[in-house]
C-alpha cells in the first residue's frame, strides 16, 4: 500500500511491478539476473480522487502514454529490492508534484536602490568598455 496523505493511498493492486533484465554494462550479472524493475500505473483506473487524475494526464510527463498508463523503468541498483523502492519512490514523488496547487506569485516592483545600483553598474561597464577603444594622441 502506498501511502501519500492520510486521505490518499493507492492499493498495491494498482501498481503492476515486473523484474526485467537491465541494460547496459553489469558483467556475468546482468545477463543472469533480472534486477530491473519495469512499474505500470493505469491513473483512469485507480482510485485517485478525479482532480489527481485529471492534473496527472494533463501533465506533459514523458513517462505517461496517450492511454494514462504510467511507466516507469529503475535500473541504477544492483539490486531487485532497491530498484523496486527507487520505482515506487519515483512514482509517489510524480503524483505528489500535482496534490498540491503552486503559490501564486505576487508581483513585487523593484526599490529605489536596487534601480540605482542596477544603473550605476551599468555606466561603469559602459566606462570600462569605452576606453578598450583607440588612443587619440
Amino acid at each position: 500500500m502506498l501511502e501519500l496523505s492520510r486521505q490518499v493511498v493507492i492499493p498495491d493492486h494498482e501498481i503492476e511491478l515486473q523484474a526485467v533484465r537491465a541494460q547496459g554494462s553489469g558483467g556475468q550479472n546482468v545477463n543472469k539476473v533480472s534486477t530491473a524493475i519495469h512499474l505500470r500505473f493505469d491513473i483512469r483506473a485507480s482510485s485517485l480522487p478525479e482532480g489527481f487524475k485529471e492534473k496527472l494526464l494533463t501533465l506533459g510527463d514523458q513517462r505517461i502514454t496517450r492511454d494514462g498508463v504510467v511507466i516507469i523503468k529503475a535500473q541504477t541498483h544492483r539490486t531487485q529490492e532497491r530498484n523496486r523502492a527507487e520505482a515506487i519512490a519515483r512514482l509517489k514523488s510524480l503524483i505528489k508534484s500535482v496534490m498540491f496547487a503552486p503559490k501564486k506569485r505576487i508581483a513585487t516592483r523593484p526599490t529605489k536602490g536596487s534601480k540605482k545600483r542596477r544603473l550605476e553598474s551599468k555606466k561603469k561597464r559602459g566606462q570600462h568598455k569605452a576606453l578598450r577603444g583607440k588612443v587619440d594622441l
